[in-house]
């Protein structure tokens, strides 16, 4: 059987079909290269993209903002760091004989370079004026002067004193110069030159009279403070007993009738308790009587640098020390007294010199009654809005308010405080509860409670933000499976949702805290005073009185700062003031944000 040859298919090109099997070939012209386009015809344009549109500058910008921002911050505690923590070490004591025969003494402060008026020239001696001008000239035309705090108030009428270099003729260092710490008056610099015990001489060279003032100054602290807890605590306590009878006289009278029985028996009561409290205040008047003799007994005189003598009772001083001869063991030891004192004693001296204790208790307490006050409105607020609250204009309006409520300025809340806290809330409760204490008010005035319901208000939208964030950032696989279980939605907030999300509600109590422990303008219209005479928290029942007022660091600074009537001694106590309240508002957001790692870590599980 014969088969006719198969006739193979071509292309339009003439090309053969590749059978199977078989490996194709490449003609020539698939091989060759393009041709280039003629030299006439138009290239097309090469697309770029724009660098504002790549992004590069805003990031550089956003960048270089970050960069300043931190170099603020970083330079500002630096600043606070470095001049609140020289503040309370001790420097030498220089004496300082000037052209005109005057001699000053005491530690200098700083120094600058000015420029001298003709007129202060004009009224120098030849020799002072040769020297300004050589230092002018020396100096771009300024010259150095140092301010030198002199103390000594009583003597000098001035805490400080400027000294220029070219009006000084000598100085030194003298070896037995003493700086004295006083509870009024300021400090007292001077060389000891004798020690009075009872009247008598028992002492005439400085090294003599030191050594009998390190030997009885304890003892005579010792007394002092006797004396001030007889004063604060016992004399406190005597007439808090005869107050409380009084107010029981008049509430008999109030409730009863001026002539009831009742009103009679109370009326005998206050007269025996106003008889022991006679006997008692006489006691303690002459306790305190004997102390005071007994410490007017010895008493340091020192000379100052212009020849005068002044005598001090040991009493008056607080402490006293040898600048000059002063080691560096010894000077550690003084710099951690001085810390103990500034972190533990009351202040003195219209709050330029002693302690803080007061300002750093108010503060506390203050801010952990805001607290305990914000949290749980801010909490429920959040929850019924995430949870709850269907969404509409009218929850809308609700968040909307909120967050304009956080740019409202701190003393537009300061002022309703005043006016609704204590004019309104604070007089309606004492017409209530404390009718017999007026016109004397007891809520009806700046207080601890008002103040911290105060910047509680102030600081609610940030409790609600942040707890909203955390709600919003639970799963709702959770909620779902909480559901599936047959949990009810109260049930679910309960036991899934607000356990995870406690870390970021944690977190707006930390900013909250942080924001309210600095705040100083609200402060100073519902509660917070120049000197509190008594804590908020004492002995007394009920051991927590809402209704004293307080001192705060924040307002403290600002009296330091602008009403004081020694400026430049107050100046080193703002930074020192400042810097502690940071160290304060840190250690109280260190102990948060331990406690919301610890939550985090208890509730940190995966979605289902």
């Amino acid at each position: 059987m014969s088969h006719a040859p198969a006739t193979l298919a071509t292309g339009r090109d003439g090309a053969r079909p590749v059978q199977h099997g078989e490996t194709p070939s490449v003609s020539p012209a698939a091989t060759a290269k393009p041709k280039a386009p003629p030299s006439g015809a138009a290239r097309r344009p090469r697309t770029q993209t724009s660098l504002f549109a790549q992004g590069e500058p805003m990031v550089w910008l956003t960048g270089g903002g970050l960069v300043v921002g931190v170099l603020m911050i970083v330079g500002l505690l630096a600043l606070v760091v470095a001049q609140g923590v020289t503040t309370l070490w001790p420097v030498p004591v220089v004496r300082v004989t000037l052209a005109d025969g005057r001699a000053v003494m005491g530690e200098v402060a700083r120094e600058e370079a000015y420029r001298p008026a003709p007129a202060l020239l004009a009224g120098l001696t030849p020799e002072a004026v040769a020297k300004a001008r050589a230092e002018m000239a020396s100096g771009a035309g300024t010259v150095r002067r140092r301010l030198v705090r002199i103390g000594n108030y009583e003597l000098t009428g001035e805490h400080f004193q400027w000294v220029d270099d070219f009006q000084v003729v000598s100085e030194e260092q003298p070896a037995w110069a003493v700086v004295v710490e006083r509870m009024a008056w300021g400090r007292f610099y001077g060389v000891p030159r004798a020690f009075l015990l009872d009247g008598r001489r028992a002492a005439e060279t400085p090294s003599a009279a030191w050594a009998l003032f390190a030997e009885h100054h304890a003892a005579v602290a010792a007394r002092r403070a006797q004396r001030r807890r007889l004063e604060t605590k016992d004399i406190g306590r005597v007439n808090a007993e005869l107050e409380a009878a009084r107010l029981a006289v008049r509430s008999a009278e109030l409730r009863f009738g001026a002539g009831s029985a009742e009103h009679a028996a109370r009326r005998s009561a206050y007269e025996n308790t106003a008889r022991w409290v006679s006997n008692e205040f006489a006691r303690i008047t002459a306790e305190i009587a004997a102390l005071n003799a007994e410490n007017a007994k010895y008493k340091l005189v020192l000379q100052t640098a212009d020849g005068r003598e002044a005598t001090l009772e040991l009493a008056d001083i607080v402490r006293a020390y040898p600048a000059n001869r002063l080691t560096r063991a010894a000077k550690l030891k003084l710099y951690a007294a001085r810390w103990g004192e500034f972190l533990a004693d009351e202040p003195r001296e219209a709050n330029s010199e002693g302690g803080v204790f007061p300002a750093i208790f108010g503060t506390v307490v203050m801010t952990l009654l805001m607290s305990l006050a914000v949290v749980p409105f801010g909490v429920m607020a959040a929850l019924y809005l995430r949870e709850y609250a269907k969404g509409g204009p009218l929850v809308s309006a609700v968040r909307i308010a909120i967050n304009n409520l956080a740019g409202v300025p701190s003393i537009v809340f300061g002022v309703f405080g005043l006016g609704f806290f204590c004019y309104l809330v604070g007089a309606s409760l004492d017409e209530l509860l404390f009718a017999a204490k007026l016109p004397n008010p007891t809520y009806g005035k700046g207080g601890l409670l008002w103040a911290a319901l105060t910047l509680a208000l102030m600081t609610l939208p940030v409790i609600i933000v942040a707890t909203e964030e955390a709600l919003a950032a639970v799963p709702n696989s959770m909620r779902e499976g909480s559901y599936a279980c047959g949990a009810s939605k109260w049930q679910t907030i309960k036991r899934i949702v607000l356990p995870r999300a406690m870390p970021g509600i944690m977190t707006g109590m930390i900013l909250a805290m942080a924001r309210g422990a600095g705040e100083v303008a609200p402060l100073m219209l519902v509660g917070a005073v120049k000197l509190a005479p008594e804590l908020p928290i004492d002995g007394a029942f009920p051991f927590l009185h809402l209704e004293r007022s307080f001192m705060h660091l924040g307002f403290h600074i600002y009296d330091l700062g602008f009403q004081s009537q020694n400026s430049e001694a107050a100046k080193p106590m703002v930074y020192t003031t400042t810097l502690l309240l940071i160290g304060l508002i840190f250690l109280l957001n260190i102990a948060a944000v331990r406690l919301r790692t610890q939550l985090r870590r208890k509730f940190v599980s995966a979605a289902f």
